[in-house]
């Protein structure tokens, strides 16, 4: 069983677990950060995920933004890959179903922008 459960997304809003939040948030296998932002923001860099590099989660699902408008910068793509975690980017909506597919697999972390 999955420790977290995205029940819906919509632009700017998010249910996790009957839990609602209206900022851009993290999901650890063991907690969730809200109030998530980034050091710029519509761009992501490894600074940005070191609970995620700390908690070393099987995969992280990066949410990109309902337009996919948070670029990712290639550091980042070298870090987690030192770091030995999967990784998938893809649009916020469509991101949320594949972390609720990846979470029921195993360990997963969610890394995701609600806007944009």
């Amino acid at each position: 069983m999955p420790e977290y459960q995205i029940e819906d997304y919509q632009f700017g809003k998010i249910t996790v677990d009957g839990v609602s939040y209206t900022k851009d948030l993290i999901i650890l296998p063991a907690r969730i950060i809200s109030g998530w932002w980034r050091i710029e923001g519509h761009v992501l860099h490894v600074e940005d995920l070191q609970d995620v590099l700390n908690a070393k989660p099987q995969v992280l699902v990066i949410g990109q933004g309902a337009h996919s408008r948070m670029q990712i910068d290639p550091e980042v793509v070298a870090e987690l890959q030192a770091a030995g975690i999967e990784w998938v980017a893809l649009p916020t909506g469509a991101a949320c179903q594949e972390f609720n597919r990846r979470a029921a697999e195993g360990e997963a972390a969610a890394a995701l922008h609600l806007t944009c």
